[in-house]
């Protein structure tokens, strides 16, 4: 083809007002008008885990998370085209966002190298040999068909030096100018990736040169990588002070509820992590007065519902002690019912962010909201 691709392929419109820092909007994609702040539930391999496309259509999820280097392994991006893209293979008919598989390619430590080529590494399924580089990232990404593709990207580990930073920062920006002039969709959308480590001047310089190139959107990358909780935070912040009012911002990987409202405050739009169905899964559950550990022994007689406020189809039908007995029994059902709670409290939260921006309460209900986090608290993979 080559053609460089438009800059704008998809459209930010803000419904609440943009002189807070806090923003409500529509996001516009290929297949589907996203409300934002918005959280996506990952679904790494094509899936959610434990739940069906109409499980979470239900809970009001409208933008999902796929992932390139796992897609790319099994079954083949070209097994995927031919089967109707992602979309038709796993029969979801609204917003998907893929990641480049620069995150993973990070937590296979011991298999890969990075070249300026890209991501030298072995199968984590078989141990064959492959390389992915940003033209082949967006090459996946194009047959997939996702409504937004990220750029290839270096994700170092914390603690680096600043030399080691800025090497990695650099690389970054290179790849993106070689992801940006790839020939792919003209309906989808590409974001940039920021690096910079913990660095606030090399974010500074990594969003600079990511907003001369121009992408439809920016993820902020590179965090909840070993860092407190403060230091996350502080340089997600300072990032976001260097990234366009007009354009989504993403903060990659982050997900705990209490973290998802603070980012909110300094204007990030959306979020992703597997924070809420890997604890299902684990047994921790949430909830509008705090998490529960639903294997503890205090609910083997509780016949109130997990969250008396909560609408989703767990909360309408079964009691605490039916979900403990499930856990303690690892019935698959136990999985697919904490689940559903899971991401439709997420979904709710958002739901609650998005009303109180409009309303010009968001600040009321950032002091008043309570951490309602337990379990596993990093994010990570599926």
């Amino acid at each position: 083809m080559g053609n460089v691709k438009n800059e704008r392929m998809l459209d930010f419109i803000f419904t609440g007002s943009p002189s807070f820092s806090a923003r409500a909007g529509i996001l516009q994609t290929a297949h589907y008008t996203v409300k934002t702040p918005a959280f996506m539930p990952v679904g790494t391999g094509a899936a959610v885990k434990a739940l069906t496309p109409d499980d979470l259509r239900d809970s009001g999820v409208e933008i999902i998370v796929a992932n390139t280097y796992h897609l790319y392994l099994r079954p083949g991006h070209n097994i995927i085209k031919f089967l109707g893209g992602l979309h038709g293979f796993m029969n979801w008919n609204r917003a998907i966002l893929t990641d480049s598989g620069g995150f993973q390619a990070y937590s296979l430590m011991n298999t890969r190298k990075i070249t300026e080529d890209g991501i030298h590494f072995k199968s984590e399924i078989d141990g064959s040999e492959h390389m992915l580089t940003p033209e082949l990232a967006m090459e996946i990404q194009s047959a997939l068909g996702s409504d937004i593709a990220m750029v290839l990207d270096e994700c170092l580990s914390y603690p680096a030096t600043y030399e080691d930073t800025l090497r990695s920062q650099e690389l970054t920006t290179r790849w993106a100018k070689r992801s940006k002039a790839f020939s792919g969709r003209e309906d989808q959308s590409i974001f940039g990736i920021v690096q910079g480590g913990m660095f606030a001047d090399l974010r500074k310089k990594s969003a600079g040169e990511l907003v001369d190139i121009g992408f439809d959107g920016y993820a902020i990358g590179g965090l909840s990588v070993g860092e407190d909780r403060s230091k996350m935070l502080e340089i997600a912040e300072a990032t976001v002070e260097f990234l366009p009012k007009d354009k989504i911002r993403y903060l990659m990987g982050v997900g705990k509820p209490e973290d998802i409202v603070d980012a909110v405050a300094f204007g990030i739009d959306i979020f992703d992590c597997v924070i809420p169905t890997r604890n299902a899964r684990n047994g921790t559950l949430y909830t509008w007065n705090g998490s529960i550990a639903i294997k503890k022994s205090a609910y083997t007689r509780d016949e109130r519902s997990l969250d008396e406020s909560c609408k989703c189809y767990t909360c309408r039908n079964f009691s605490r002690a039916y979900l403990r007995h499930l856990w303690i029994n690892q019935e698959p059902l136990s999985f697919r019912l904490n689940t559903i709670h899971n991401v439709y409290f997420y979904q709710e939260l958002m739901r609650e962010i998005r009303r109180s921006i409009e309303i010009n309460k968001f600040d009321d209900f950032r002091k008043e909201f309570k951490n309602p986090i337990g379990g596993d608290e990093k994010c990570g993979q599926e």
